[in-house]
């Protein structure tokens, strides 16, 4: 007996089966198949997993699906909502001043990290990118290079992470770049009590995450049937529908060259960095998901915090409420 072929069409919310020769089609859902042909010599095992995953979430959201497809909205991860929300109020933020403090710290650290030539500094490479998107000058940029690689004096900065639990028991990791680790503790344990968190022993959280490369594209820009065609041959592990976004996951070795990708397509990222992904989430509503949002804001406007990350679920619009209440 012919063993059955099974192909896989991905759309917003389609699938087919198509069975041997027999010329019978199954239709879970459809009222518009795409056909994407590809050499299986071309499919390795990261290609395979993430098709697995794939297959795996279209079931669960067809499970779960109203009659009308096009009201529905995954829930993902708060984590990658907020920085989607976040990129947007940075957009119309006043205090450019401390956007460039940051990014000028980032290049800083990079650059004594790792030397100062972009090209063989990846990190480096990605701060300077950061930095001129947000129109910063190259006279900027350069002095931050020359500090990092002690050709120019400058305050010494130290890089700093630090483990702590938010509301609900959410894992949250704090990096920061200060001169003073000693006043930051005091100044992070103040700000988490006060929020309803806690500072955490190192090791307490950072198992939950790991790094990775994160892209977040306005849904406005592509199609899922685009995104998974450019995201897959460039080299990127995940995409998920995060409601207003497409929120793709990478190897970080891999992120310039999914970005470069989406850029040649005519997709501009709304945002793209090197980031701690969490494995799990806690899922937060109501007081909860308000005092959360609190929390990460408060943080984020202290001047030494670089990058929080936080394994929250929270739906979009009880982040867009909160951030809004403040």
């Amino acid at each position: 007996m012919q063993s059955a072929g099974i192909y896989e069409f991905y759309g917003l919310q389609c699938c087919a089966k198509l069975l041997g020769f027999r010329r019978v089609l199954q239709f879970t859902v459809g009222l518009r198949i795409v056909i994407c042909c590809r050499p299986r010599a071309r499919v390795g095992r990261r290609t395979s997993e993430f098709y697995q995953r794939k297959r795996q979430h279209g079931r669960e959201q067809l499970k779960h699906a109203p009659s009308s497809a096009k009201n529905e909205e995954s829930v993902m991860s708060g984590h990658s909502k907020w920085a989607t929300i976040k990129h947007k109020k940075a957009a119309t933020d006043a205090k450019r001043g401390r956007v460039f403090t940051r990014v000028i710290r980032e290049i800083t650290i990079a650059a004594r990290i790792g030397g100062g030539d972009p090209n063989s500094n990846p990190r480096l490479r990605t701060a300077i990118l950061a930095g001129k998107n947000e129109n910063m000058p190259n006279e900027n940029i350069e002095r931050a290079i020359l500090r990092g690689t002690g050709q120019l004096e400058g305050e010494q900065y130290e890089e700093v992470t630090f483990e702590g639990y938010g509301p609900g028991g959410v894992g949250m990791l704090i990096q920061a770049v200060t001169t003073n680790r000693n006043r930051i503790v005091g100044e992070f344990r103040h700000l988490m009590s006060k929020n309803g968190g806690n500072l955490a022993e190192a090791g307490a959280v950072g198992w939950m995450f790991q790094r990775k490369g994160e892209i977040v594209v306005p849904k406005e820009q592509a199609s899922e049937e685009k995104m998974l065609d450019i995201v897959l041959e460039a080299g990127a592990e995940d995409l998920k529908d995060d409601g207003s976004s497409w929120y793709v996951v990478t190897p970080p070795e891999a992120m310039e060259k999914v970005k470069d990708a989406l850029s040649k397509a005519g997709i501009t990222p709304g945002s793209a960095e090197i980031g701690m992904v969490p494995q799990n989430y806690i899922k937060l509503t109501g007081a909860q998901a308000t005092q959360m949002v609190r929390l990460v804001e408060a943080l984020e406007e202290h001047d030494d915090v670089q990058h929080v990350y936080a394994n929250f679920d929270i739906d979009e619009s009880e982040i867009q409420a909160a951030v809004g209440a403040n």
